[in-house]
């Protein structure tokens, strides 16, 4: 009997990247609109994404299966 083959959620596959040494990044919120508000050091910061916290990590390594 073949083995079941697991489905990626999409949504998380478009939100979370895993590196080489198996941390979780994702980006920051905020950077969508009513940009004009916030300061320019602000928006610098939420350009860059970060290490998604390890709690959270293997429920996000669960939905991205081929990881």
């Amino acid at each position: 009997m073949p083995k079941i083959k697991v489905k990626t959620k999409k949504g998380a596959k478009k939100r979370f990247k895993v590196t080489a040494t198996g941390l979780v990044i994702h980006h920051k919120a905020n950077k969508s609109h009513i940009l004009t508000s916030k300061k320019r050091g602000r928006k610098n910061r939420l350009k860059k994404g970060t290490v998604v916290n390890p709690v959270d990590a293997g429920n996000v390594k669960r939905l991205i299966p081929y990881l």
